[in-house]
């Protein structure tokens, strides 16, 4: 029975028919790998998805974590999953081998990191926050660091967690309260408060290893005096075992309306809970230097960013397959047209509409999992090759792409969530059926890891501008030349990348235009639907590239993508013309109404 998690069919096609995934073994950083190798290990993760994941989704959910008043607790489930993640070597897939990962390509492990988001949004996320909390201290860290907590986190003895918000300050880090202390020993101790903490207590795992911003006395204001602590809930000993408890402790919980599986936490430190050392304050150890820990923090961020896209990409994903599989086993009503009640019913899936919404999910998911993956095939290309030019291109690429990659998926696959709960028609918004809770699940993932309007001001604001418009140019420059080869092939192709063209022309001329009055809170009122936009033209740019792809290949899988890609660019890329018109247009309504109306 084909899995409702992802489509292995369709794994296959985005890794080695579209992105050359095992042309990247013959470069040096991946030459212990195969294509053989890459297929076991996303057949692992289906697996152990499909066994120890997907099965207590439901229970975490109906059962979320609670706080006692000293402890935390989550049903055992997931404890015994996340042992299993780390037995069978998954959580070191992606780490490199210098730390005792596999050191598989990027793309493959957000490949099979996504039938994990797939089959438990919320016990995936601890062993997401953890590798990007490894990846950072790698990149930024000290060797000892390194040996100290990034070890344990690759073996799945610790988690790791990333603390920016405060309740006060939300997303404006400027506005953090934190602050850092030396203590005449050469380590520092950390007091204040972190909000929505993913993962900020519970005892799955021997140590939390919390990545903390915090401010050190006398630094620059705002976000240049920001520093990056580790502040683990454990002390560690010089040999390595588990000392005492460090002061950071979890005021309370908070209860989403999704990812209840994962705790969510309000964090005190250096209250007074704990004394470690017989001293006030939380045990903070500085990573890298003074006040540069916003820019270490993006490291984790803008993996974490594309992950939430990843996510949002798989349970959209899910839905949309579970929706296909009832479409096609859900009998009611009859063909249009044929009124004899004598007749049996059909399957939902001969009518119409049906195929709408199914189609429309199809595009958005399959779409989303492509931008996801494309994302991460350029983290392997700036890793392993030999080119600085061809390096530095990624970057770049990857650069102003990391705000559509976070932000379209979460738009787009919570609206294939919803689809999948109209598809289910009444059964659909009951607890009975796995999509009411993935669109509760997903309908998180526009605020995750900076909101939808934050993104949108990274693409016009930053991205879009920055070096002359280098990255806009970069990526327009890329997307046409798939419009080219398109064009070579005739048919539909060719029409699509005529369309393709017009659309790319609009996301440089749109972008000028905005700026063209030279003030930023003219130019930024209308972001968000200039992001919008360009996320609808980066998709069908690689809906293209899909075509490009499965050209001249026949059956049903084939003939689908081409279905889902004549969908995309007749319904949904429309959508972006008057979207462009009103960015361009520097229309000020939403600059000028006063708060007094509203």
């Amino acid at each position: 029975m084909a899995s409702t998690l992802l489509s292995a069919r369709d794994l296959h096609f985005l890794l080695y028919e579209w992105l050359d995934t095992e042309a990247l073994t013959a470069r040096s950083r991946y030459s212990d790998h195969s294509r053989e190798t890459f297929d076991a290990a996303l057949e692992l993760a289906e697996r152990v998805a499909t066994d120890h994941f997907a099965p207590h989704n439901k229970a975490s959910d109906a059962n979320e974590p609670h706080f006692d008043g000293e402890r935390v607790h989550v049903i055992p489930e997931v404890r015994k999953a996340l042992e299993v993640y780390a037995e069978t070597g998954l959580a070191a897939a992606g780490m490199p081998a210098s730390v005792g990962g596999a050191q598989m390509p990027q793309v493959v492990s957000s490949a099979c990191g996504a039938y994990f988001q797939a089959a438990n949004l919320g016990t995936s996320a601890y062993p997401f926050l953890t590798s990007g909390n490894a990846r950072l201290l790698l990149a930024h860290g000290s060797p000892e660091q390194v040996d100290t907590w990034v070890l344990p986190m690759v073996e799945g003895r610790f988690t790791g967690t990333m603390c920016l918000s405060e309740p006060q300050a939300g997303s404006s880090l400027a506005d953090i309260t934190t602050r850092a202390e030396e203590d005449g020993e050469g380590g520092y101790r950390v007091f204040g408060n972190k909000m929505w903490i993913s993962g900020g207590d519970h005892e799955l795992t021997e140590n939390i290893v919390h990545l903390v911003l915090a401010k050190l006395p006398g630094g620059p204001p705002g976000v240049k005096g920001i520093s990056l602590f580790v502040v683990p809930k454990y002390l560690v000993e010089a040999d390595g075992s588990i000392g005492e408890r460090n002061d950071v402790v979890p005021a309370g919980l908070n209860h989403k309306m999704g990812y209840r599986g994962t705790v969510n936490a309000l964090l005190n430190f250096g209250e007074g809970a704990h004394t470690p050392g017989g001293r006030a304050g939380a045990v903070g150890y500085l990573v890298g230097e003074p006040h540069q820990g916003l820019r270490y923090m993006f490291h984790m961020m803008n993996g974490a960013r594309i992950g939430v896209g990843a996510g949002a990409a798989a349970v959209g994903y899910t839905g949309y397959l579970k929706s296909l599989a009832y479409a096609r086993e859900r009998l009611q009503g009859r063909p249009l047209g044929d009124k004899d009640p004598a007749r049996p019913q059909v399957p939902i899936i001969g009518h119409t509409d049906v195929r709408r919404m199914l189609l429309a999910q199809k595009s958005y998911v399959e779409g989303a999992l492509a931008l996801v993956l494309y994302c991460a095939r350029l983290v392997d290309e700036a890793a392993s090759t030999d080119d600085d030019a061809g390096r530095e291109r990624a970057n770049l690429l990857l650069d102003v792409l990391t705000p559509i990659a976070k932000s379209w998926p979460s738009q787009w696959c919570v609206e294939a969530n919803s689809l999948a709960v109209q598809v289910h028609g009444g059964y659909g918004y009951t607890r009975e059926y796995d999509v009411e809770q993935h669109y509760r699940d997903n309908r998180l993932n526009p605020i995750h890891e900076g909101t939808h309007g934050i993104q949108a001001l990274d693409l016009l604001g930053r991205k879009a501008v920055q070096d002359g418009g280098a990255r806009l140019a970069l990526l327009v420059e890329t997307a046409q030349r798939t419009a080219d080869r398109a064009r070579e092939l005739g048919g539909d192709e060719a029409v699509y990348a005529g369309l393709l063209s017009a659309a790319l022309a609009r996301t440089t001329e749109t972008a000028a235009s905005a700026w063209a009055g030279g003030d930023p809170a003219v130019a930024l009122a209308n972001a968000t639907p200039y992001l919008e936009a360009v996320g609808h033209v980066v998709v069908a740019w690689l809906w293209l590239e899909q075509l490009v792809a499965a050209h001249g290949r026949a059956g049903d899988f084939y003939e689908g993508k081409r279905a889902a890609a004549a969908y995309f660019f007749r319904h949904e890329l429309p959508r972006t013309g008057p979207q462009f018109d009103l960015v361009a247009s520097r229309d000020r309504t939403v600059l000028d109404v006063s708060p007094d109306v509203l």
